[in-house]
């Protein structure tokens, strides 16, 4: 495992015992929608995963450190950060994150990136890529 990757317990378990884990994206969570049904779709996308017999992973970049699956109390810190205050990483951002110890939120790109780093196989997401709206200002262009 990478050094710069933090799993969550269940998540490591589950790697170790070669049970299926399917990481998730975090940008959905924090620049897809407002808060509070940002997180009551991320708690309902995990209870989906579980409920299949899976166990999720949700990514994202915390404290320099690629987290890979959020528990409660973590998801909803993500949750609830202004948009502002959270990079959107794709593939060419990871790096900065990380060494400024900054909070991401990762993209597909990100996600696929960071799951391969931890021996995640398999990936759920609500959408891939795009030129996102207001990207003439933003120049919000995905790579994925």
């Amino acid at each position: 495992m990478n050094s710069l990757i933090t799993c969550a317990p269940e998540v490591a378990q589950a790697l170790a015992e070669h049970r299926p884990v399917v990481a998730l994206e975090s940008t959905i969570i924090t620049h897809g929608m407002p808060y509070p049904q940002n997180i009551e779709v991320a708690q309902r996308v995990e209870a989906e995963i579980r409920d299949a017999g899976a166990i999720p992973a949700t990514i994202a970049i915390m404290d320099g450190r690629i987290r890979v699956g959020l528990d409660g109390d973590t998801l909803e810190e993500l949750a609830s950060t202004p948009a502002e205050r959270v990079m959107k990483l794709s593939r060419a951002d990871l790096a900065a994150c990380l060494a400024q110890r900054r909070t991401g939120a990762t993209t597909v790109a990100a996600t696929m990136i960071c799951a391969d780093l931890a021996g995640i196989a398999t990936f759920a997401t609500g959408g891939i890529g795009g030129v996102h709206r207001g990207a003439e200002t933003s120049f919000d262009i995905s790579a994925d």
